[in-house]
């Protein structure tokens, strides 16, 4: 997969809005939650200029947060791995992390076995509480020592 990754711009945002994922990755469709800081995402672009996914770069004190979705029908097709990898270079190469961690919904099984492929280990467990969804586990996660 060749991406291209750039900062996303309003319609990006107007894309995102319109994807939709099976149940239970339904959690994830576009329009669930207004965008806060729209500043911290960036556009994955495939070779043709299409959207194909998206990243999103948050600093905290433990380190770079990365949040990432792949467009609706390129899930579940394996490029989960690939897709990642792409983003922790960017996250490395253009915003100099060195630390990555990520949050990831504890139902979203198919996630969590490509992050913990990628390197990345469970390092704690919240919930947090959705208008539409209720109460949602999700596990905390960061690259391995070593990694990186």
């Amino acid at each position: 997969m060749k991406l291209t990754i750039q900062p996303a711009v309003p319609e990006t945002f107007v894309e995102l809005g319109t994807w939709r994922y099976e149940a239970p990755y339904d959690f994830y469709d576009g329009d669930q939650e207004p965008v806060l800081n729209p500043e911290r995402f960036f556009a994955a672009l495939g070779e043709d200029g299409t959207l194909v996914g998206y990243y999103y770069f948050e600093e905290k004190s433990a380190g770079l947060e990365i949040g990432l979705g792949l467009r609706p029908d390129l899930t579940g097709r394996g490029l989960g791995g690939e897709f990642l990898e792409h983003g922790l270079e960017f996250a490395r190469r253009s915003l100099g992390a060195t630390k990555i961690i990520l949050n990831v919904a504890a139902f979203n099984e198919r996630a969590i076995k490509v992050y913990e492929q990628a390197g990345f280990r469970e390092t704690g467990r919240h919930v947090r509480t959705f208008a539409r969804w209720g109460d949602l586990e999700f596990v905390e996660m960061e690259e391995s020592p070593g990694r990186g």
